[in-house]
């Protein structure tokens, strides 16, 4: 359910930002940037990781699908990519040499227009891989779907699932995989007590599968039979894929726990963390679990400090991840301090930590300050050695249930594009002068007037705007429904003295840009325009009606040379049908061959760029997006 409204203008309410610090923990080195353990990889340098393998299945360097020629993919020799080119007399399926049971897999895949292929964990159930591009209504058999079983005699197969929603890229384009699978578990007789499950299966950033159950082998697998472990397969006999970063972690039905765990409630002395010798609790009390919830009163300022054993069930490396409400907190193990919150804090302040620990018992402190009574919660994750990260705390205490509405506020679109002005989550960081334009073919995109970038776009539903909303819409953000490509969010238009100069980042007074908003045309949708030195800009965004793609046109009039940045990633190759690949979150560019002006690629800052030098006079150029 939800609420749905339909606006051209939000009159925004402005907060100042709050400060965020942090303080430095007493062993910066435990200290890492990711939050996960890392994973172990299947090298693609050749294809020795797999078992009896046919003429099919070659490593490459590069691949290369052309989006106009069904089940076509080319590649280029040497290493880092698997590719499957099937052909009569070569159709072999591809094993794994290890064995899996509970299992997290990452990877990317392309597929040729129309191809079909699928992964199948421990040889027996399958996520399809299947060019679904513009699919409106997917089924098990489209991209991400679980696919069905073959119905046994008087036994009825597995049904299949679809995906939540159709997420996959077009043909050509690199698409990344996150699945969280679980083995089906057996008696000591060897009769099966639960079955197989897919707990997450994420496609291109989206959650599309979430606790699904399979109740036996889907159709086409490997074994008919259900074990504890069983290799990775990857379909070889339908069609062509190529796949790369392909990376796993093993996981056993084990977890950390307390043991010993007591819990003592004291008053907060404010944010600074107090000298526990010179307190006297309030109370105190064994328990088996560590909650914020365990605050004595609704609005009560108190600090909860928690000391027992964590139980450890394997020797080997552990990452704890601990987050605060706008409070202080502190995570001692094994009488190391990993993560000291001494002051305000919020929940995305790193709290990140891992320790080598020993197979047992190890003394434990988690100490939470709240010194603010309008704030609670908590939580504390952990991972390790074949332990899947799970949650240490009970659950609410860390529940955001509270800042979310009832039902979403939604921006809807009709039979008009509708523009929505807002505050924009991107990369990180929240961009204050963003425009979202929403259409009724369901092409939305959002844009920074201050940078003059497009900086997202995505398809379907439009915006939830209930953080503009909601609990006086302190955050006062637009969030973008589904899946959305990212683009950089730098200036898009500068003046550059040759064709090396480097790229500027920010906008600034010498910049010498000015922006002049916005105008509607005929169909409602905006034409933006700024002015850089002496030229006029004029940027306009429209959609396909039957694809992912975004075409804009830009008219420049002046009497100074602008240069155009249409797109920076990793890499940036011209392809043979004359589009360009742009990877890094991987789109098309598609420039028109009305143009008069063609774009370079250079190489810039650590990654390629795709610039247009537009100039002087009055000049225009065309392109689409395509993802």
């Amino acid at each position: 359910m939800r609420i749905t409204i339909s606006l051209t203008l939000v009159v925004l309410l402005l907060f100042s930002c709050k400060d965020k610090t942090t303080e430095t923990p007493s062993k910066q080195e435990k200290i890492i940037p990711a939050t996960y353990l890392p994973f172990q990889k299947i090298s693609l340098d050749n294809l020795s990781e797999f078992k009896d393998v046919t003429g099919n299945w070659t490593i490459a360097q590069s691949a290369y699908v052309d989006r106009n020629q069904e089940q076509t993919l080319s590649s280029t020799e040497g290493i880092g990519i698997l590719v499957n080119n099937p052909a009569e007399g070569k159709m072999g399926n591809l094993f794994s040499k290890f064995e899996h049971g509970d299992i997290e897999l990452e990877l990317d895949v392309m597929m040729p227009k129309n191809s079909n292929s699928g992964i199948y964990f421990q040889g027996r159930y399958e996520i399809q891989l299947f060019d679904s591009w513009g699919e409106k209504e997917p089924t098990y058999g489209d991209m991400g779907g679980i696919y069905e079983g073959d119905d046994k005699g008087d036994v009825e197969g597995f049904v299949g699932v679809a995906p939540k929603s159709n997420v996959a890229k077009s043909p050509g384009l690199w698409q990344h995989f996150k699945i969280i699978f679980h083995a089906p578990k057996f008696d000591d007789s060897g009769k099966k007590i639960k079955n197989a499950e897919f707990e997450e299966v994420w496609l291109n950033g989206v959650l599309i599968h979430e606790n699904v159950e399979v109740t036996g082998p889907t159709r086409a697998a490997a074994f008919e039979d259900e074990q504890e472990k069983g290799p990775l397969m990857i379909q070889g006999d339908h069609g062509p894929v190529a796949l790369k970063n392909i990376r796993y972690k093993f996981y056993k039905d084990q977890k950390v726990s307390f043991a010993n765990l007591k819990m003592a409630e004291y008053e907060s002395m404010g944010q600074l963390m107090p000298n526990f010798d010179s307190l006297t609790p309030i109370r105190e009390k064994p328990t088996d679990s560590i909650s914020s919830r365990m605050v004595d009163g609704k609005r009560a300022e108190r600090i909860l400090r928690y000391t027992g054993d964590l139980q450890i069930p394997e020797e080997g490396e552990y990452l704890f991840d601990f987050k605060v409400n706008e409070a202080g907190g502190q995570l001692v193990i094994d009488h190391d301090t990993l993560v000291n919150f001494n002051g305000n804090y919020y929940l995305d302040s790193l709290g990140v930590a891992t320790v080598k620990l020993k197979k047992g018992t190890v003394p434990f402190t988690l100490i939470y300050n709240r010194h603010n009574q309008w704030v609670l919660g908590f939580s504390l994750e952990v991972e390790g050695p074949s332990v899947q990260k799970h949650a240490l705390n009970a659950p609410k205490s860390l529940d955001l249930s509270s800042n979310k509405p009832a039902v979403n506020i939604m921006v809807d679109v009709e039979d008009e594009p509708v523009t929505q002005r807002s505050f924009l989550m991107h990369n990180g960081v929240k961009r204050t002068h963003c425009i979202s334009v929403g259409t009724p073919e369901g092409i939305n995109y959002a844009y920074d007037l201050a940078y003059g970038s497009l900086l997202k776009v995505w398809r379907g539903d439009f915006i939830d705007t209930s953080p503009m909303w909601h609990s006086r819409g302190s955050e006062q953000l637009a969030l973008p429904v589904g899946f959305t490509v990212s683009f950089k969010g730098t200036p898009e238009f500068a003046i550059l003295e040759n064709e090396s100069s480097p790229w500027p980042t920010e906008i600034t007074e010498a910049s010498n840009r000015k922006q002049l908003g916005y105008e509607f045309d005929t169909n409602r949708i905006p034409v933006f325009s700024s002015q850089l030195g002496a030229s006029v800009i004029y940027d306009k965004m429209t959609p396909s009606k039957s694809q992912n793609s975004l075409q804009r046109i830009i008219s420049v009039k002046g009497d100074a040379e602008v240069w155009h940045k249409v797109a920076s990633g990793e890499s940036i190759e011209k392809l043979a049908d004359g589009t360009f690949i742009v990877n890094d979150e991987s789109f098309f560019i598609d420039f028109s061959s009305a143009n008069k002006l063609m774009p370079i690629v250079r190489a810039g800052d650590g990654q390629d760029e795709l610039l247009v030098k537009i100039p002087t006079g009055e000049q225009k150029i065309e392109y689409s997006i395509i993802w």
